[in-house]
Parts: C-alpha cells; sequence; structure tokens
C-alpha cells in the first residue's frame, strides 16, 4: 500500500464515513488523485471533496467515488461501462476491481488526458471511446455493470437495455445544480439511484442525495469527428 500520508488520511475518513469494502478502500488508497486534478488544485488533491477539471466538469468527492464503486459489488469476473470519463479517477479505481471498464466521453480534450493518465498508470483493462455517452455502447454490450457520472432527470431506457440478466446500473437521477458551486450540502437536488435487471424488468432503489453535472447529449461540435474503430468485445 503506499505510505502517502494525504491517502490514508483520507481512507481513514472514508471508513468513518461507513466505507468498508477493503477492496475499494484499497483501490482508493492506490490510486494517485494529484494526478486526475488540474494543478491550480494539486493541493487539494486527497481533500474529501468535488474539484472543477476542464470543459465545465468535475472530478467527484472521493467519498462518492467510494460509496459509488461499493454500491455496485464488483467481481474480478465483470465488465463495467462508464459514462462520462472526465477526468478519469472513477474509471481509474474500477480498473482493478473488474476485468473490464469500457469508458466513454463527450468531450475529446478531457478523454485523450485520461487516456494519458491510465497509460502512465499502466491500467491496460480500461478501454476508451469519443462519442454520446446517453448511446451507451452496444456493440460491447451486454454489460455486467453501467455507471453513469453525470446526472440525468431519469435512466435512459437504452442503458438499462444494455445490462446483462441480473446486472446493475447506478446513476445521479434528478434536477440540475443552478450554480457551479458543487460544495454546498443544501444544494442536493440529485439521488443516487441504482436499477437492477432481472427476468422481471427491473427493480430500483434510491441512495445517498448527491449533485453532479449534468448528462448531455452529443458531442462539441468543433470536437466532431469519426469514432475510432472499435476494439473487439472481449
Amino acid at each position: 500500500m503506499t505510505s502517502d500520508p494525504r491517502a490514508i488520511a483520507l481512507v481513514m475518513t472514508l471508513r468513518k464515513q461507513g466505507i468498508d469494502d477493503l477492496r475499494v478502500l484499497s483501490a482508493i488508497e492506490r490510486t494517485p488523485r494529484e494526478i486526475f486534478v488540474d494543478e491550480p488544485f494539486a493541493h487539494q488533491a486527497w481533500d474529501n471533496s468535488a474539484l472543477p477539471i476542464a470543459c465545465g466538469q468535475t472530478i467527484s468527492q472521493p467519498y462518492v467515488v467510494a460509496y459509488i464503486t461499493q454500491a455496485l459489488k464488483l467481481e474480478p469476473h465483470m465488465r463495467v461501462l462508464e459514462i462520462g470519463t472526465g477526468s478519469g479517477y472513477q474509471a481509474a479505481v474500477l480498473s482493478p476491481l473488474c476485468r473490464r471498464v469500457y469508458t466513454v466521453e463527450r468531450h475529446r480534450p478531457l478523454l485523450r488526458e485520461a487516456e494519458a493518465r491510465f497509460k502512465a498508470l499502466k491500467l491496460h483493462n480500461i478501454v476508451t471511446r469519443h462519442g454520446d455517452g446517453l448511446a451507451g455502447w452496444p456493440q460491447q454490450a451486454p454489460f455486467d455493470r453501467i455507471l453513469l457520472s453525470a446526472a440525468v432527470p431519469e435512466v435512459p431506457v437504452n442503458l438499462v437495455q444494455q445490462l446483462k440478466p441480473g446486472g446493475m446500473l447506478i446513476a445521479p437521477v434528478g434536477s440540475v445544480p443552478k450554480s457551479n458551486d458543487f460544495g454546498l450540502p443544501e444544494s442536493f437536488s440529485q439521488r443516487l439511484t441504482q436499477m437492477i435487471a432481472d427476468e422481471t424488468g427491473t427493480r430500483q432503489e434510491l441512495l445517498i442525495p448527491v449533485v453532479f453535472v449534468p448528462m448531455v447529449t452529443g458531442v462539441p461540435q468543433e470536437a466532431r469527428k469519426p469514432d475510432d474503430v472499435l476494439d473487439k468485445k472481449s
């Protein structure tokens, strides 16, 4: 395990907040959050708080990342789809806990930076794609788990349809904050929502209140280019 005292302090904080899955805590401790934040916020990298990144996005609070990761109940054989790569931090935490992470990002500059981080950390089981996350990744479906890293007013049916039987989807569902201040507890406007697919349809459970940036359909006009050739399903 890392000897970084900031990482150890963060893990102790997360344990006090109810994160008790040792594999999740280990993944958080081993993932160097400082390389996922922009230089002006490097001194806050190990704080238990969300931080702004490029393209008007955020890197989520470590507690929220840990909570979601624990709630996904990952197993080593599982294939996970993440919608909204952002800085790549959530995907990096998922990486040691499952077989493969597929992650989609609409902002090409963010995706390129995340890809460079994955390469530097030798996270070879993360597969990336530039595109509209709300379309999911049907060529690689079905998935054991799907995670949305941005808020939606309701869970898109087409994403639920990309789950395996018995699969789980977790998404922040609700309205979008009216300001860019994601640190105010009173501004909670969404709930993490867990959906499990079974033979009778889906069942839903509301989890903790959260505030995520909104999920946006399509890709920015200036970044529209043909998708790269997709990898073979694995």
